[in-house]
């Protein structure tokens, strides 16, 4: 392993060969791709990683969205000595290219062009460009196609990512632990292909080598083409997501295989910090200043993650099979630090703009199972209610903000992360509550009842309307308290498995009376290794095997959307079919577009 050079440590890290040679270095010993642009900041995955391998001494370098059609872009850093680390970034590059009824979006939030599967893409040019060099395989995009699943642009069932980029690992989830065990190893003179034993990873192994204590799923070739087989897969896998008694998963594909090892001990709090507070600029590149900066980075520069993972299981999400459901919470005084560190810089103007994650009001949320790194099989955390072993860090949260808001220069603390609207209610949180609104709300919360339709709730894994209807009565009652006109940003799924147009009709209704008007609606989109992908491929609820209703046909889709939004005057005739065919002409008054209607309660 190198020393790392304590003088250009706080400095970018080498994106060209003159970079390089500025650090004294003559070569790297770790070479990371990613389909993001290179920003500084510990949101960006690349970034993360990159420093954590820095600070434990390895020579590091990015290539940040290379021209995947130009080779030499892929040499520009020359040979590395240990490994090639690829991701496609912080988004699946399918879902970052193409919108829900995959029409090719027309921004992005960083400049440069990203390919479609882009895994594959960066996998196949760094294996041209470095013969015989481990590639290895992170980020949301392997880490959520690891094993054969369901992909919605191909409308069909794909190997396991390992195989078809032909890396040589995966390090799912999130990565600390795994890449710098693999490193530690690859700097031993280990060979890539004997390190099969690393929690978090996935690699490939023939069939006859696959450890007995594995458990076997369904093949690639059996899920491909029998539904119940795939639902089956899938519950397998979900079953062995605790990180301390989870077991290997093995998953044959013809001749070759893939072996999944258990998933990484969560980071305790100590070991959370030492991933945030690394010397980030927390800035882009200085190369793209000339193309007008990076847009994502506004999106986040005056931000922190406090929280990781996520117990709510909605089925819709990708957290529970990335992230995990065991929350990590970094501590108090790390926090602090990095707020410091935010006023030294002369842009800030004050206002941190989120303290979060997944989900925002779960920092230091605690079960003593998680102590041991175990999450219960068989029960959930907050469905149908807040388990009691489950104490979610109310307290530990408000002193939070109120410490960084002690810190001079900070005017304003405020929670922009989406907010679990059930555990507001619950009586642990009732000072939480009224603190964020008095002063961590900068006028707008966000929070996602998703729909109104209990049935479809249920589906989604989400709290009966009942307890969002009494959440809203609980916010408005508290801001008649304080004085205060907020307001919520209420997000909304249309088309889920589950819901029929008649259920998009009733939410509407719903919506209406309400004096709603969402802004907010996300057309569903089956994200790869999650319990609603699995119900729109098969159309059967992977835990019970009961049929579910799913629509898929983009006009099908597109009433329902446009019944939720019928204040968009684009809708109309959308609208005037989805109620021929309900037989509810009659209600095409009341779907008039109306300017007063507001996306708050």
């Amino acid at each position: 392993m190198s020393s790392p050079d304590n003088k250009k440590k706080t400095s970018f890290l080498p994106m060209s060969l003159a970079e390089v040679a500025a650090r004294g270095w003559t070569e790297l010993d770790v070479i990371v791709i990613t389909g993001d642009a290179y920003v500084d900041h510990p949101a960006y995955g690349a970034a993360l990683i990159a420093r954590l391998l820095e600070s434990k001494g390895y020579r590091v370098g990015i290539i940040a969205q290379p021209d995947w059609r130009d080779q030499e872009e892929f040499t520009r850093l020359g040979r590395p000595r240990l490994c090639v680390c690829v991701t496609a970034g912080n988004v699946d590059s399918m879902i970052a290219n193409y919108t829900a009824n995959k029409r090719h979006r027309r921004d992005d939030s960083s400049p440069g062009e990203r390919p479609d599967r882009a895994s594959i893409v960066y996998v196949n040019r760094a294996r041209a460009a470095f013969k015989g060099l481990p590639v290895i395989l992170g980020g949301v995009e392997a880490s959520m196609r690891r094993l054969a699943h369901y992909d919605y642009w191909d409308d069909a069932v794909r190997r396991s990512l390992l195989l078809d980029a032909k890396a040589d690992m995966i390090i799912y989830g999130m990565a600390e632990r795994p890449v710098v065990e693999v490193m530690e190893r690859l700097g031993r003179g280990e060979a890539i292909g004997s390190i099969r034993d690393v929690r978090g990873t996935v690699v490939r192994v023939k069939p006859a080598e696959a450890p007995a204590d594995a458990v076997p799923l369904p093949s690639f070739e059996e899920v491909a083409v029998d539904a119940d087989l795939f639902n089956k897969a899938f519950c397998q896998a979900y079953e062995q997501t605790s990180p301390a008694d989870g077991k290997a998963l093995f998953q044959r594909h013809g001749d070759q295989g893939v072996l999944q090892l258990p998933p990484a001990l969560p980071l305790s709090p100590a070991e959370m910090d030492i991933s945030y507070d690394l010397p980030y600029t927390r800035q882009a590149h200085p190369s793209y200043n000339v193309k007008g900066g990076v847009k994502g980075l506004e999106t986040v520069r005056w931000s922190m993650t406090a929280v990781r993972g996520c117990p709510g299981e909605c089925r819709f999400c990708g957290i529970t099979m990335h992230q995990g459901r065991i929350v990590q919470s970094r501590t108090q005084v790390s926090l602090q630090r990095e707020a410091r560190a935010m006023t030294q810089d002369p842009a800030f103007r004050g206002t941190i703009t989120d303290v979060g994650g997944p989900t925002a009001n779960l920092y230091a949320a605690h079960c003593r199972r998680w102590d041991e790194g175990k999450a219960c099989v068989g029960k959930q955390c907050l469905m149908p209610s807040k388990c009691p072993s489950l104490r979610i860090g109310s307290d530990q949260a408000l002193a939070l903000y109120e410490a960084l808001g002690a810190i001079p220069k900070v005017k304003h603390v405020f929670v922009q992360s989406g907010l679990r609207y059930d555990l507001l209610l619950e009586p642990e949180a009732k000072k939480y509550f009224e603190a964020l609104c008095a002063r961590h709300v900068s006028g707008q919360m966000k929070v996602a009842p998703e729909h109104t339709v209990d049935e479809v709730l249920a589906l989604m894994n989400k709290p009966p309307f009942a307890r969002y209807e009494a959440f809203v009565a609980a916010f408005a009652a508290i801001n008649a308290r304080l004085g205060k006109k907020e307001y919520l940003v209420n997000y909304f799924i249309s088309a889920h498995p589950g819901a029929r147009l008649e259920d998009a009709c009733a939410c509407a209704e719903e919506l209406l009376a309400r004096g709603l008007r969402p802004e907010q609606v996300q057309d569903f989109l089956p994200l790869p290794m999650t319990a609603a992908a699995c119900m729109y491929h098969t159309g059967k609820d992977p835990f019970t095997g009961k049929p579910v209703h799913v629509v898929k046909k983009d006009t099908d889709r597109a009433m329902q959307r446009a019944l939720l939004q019928s204040q968009n005057p684009a809708n109309a005739s959308l609208i005037a079919k989805a109620l021929r065919i309900l037989g509810q002409t009659h209600l095409k008054d009341r779907f008039r577009a109306r300017k007063e209607y507001h996306d708050h309660g």
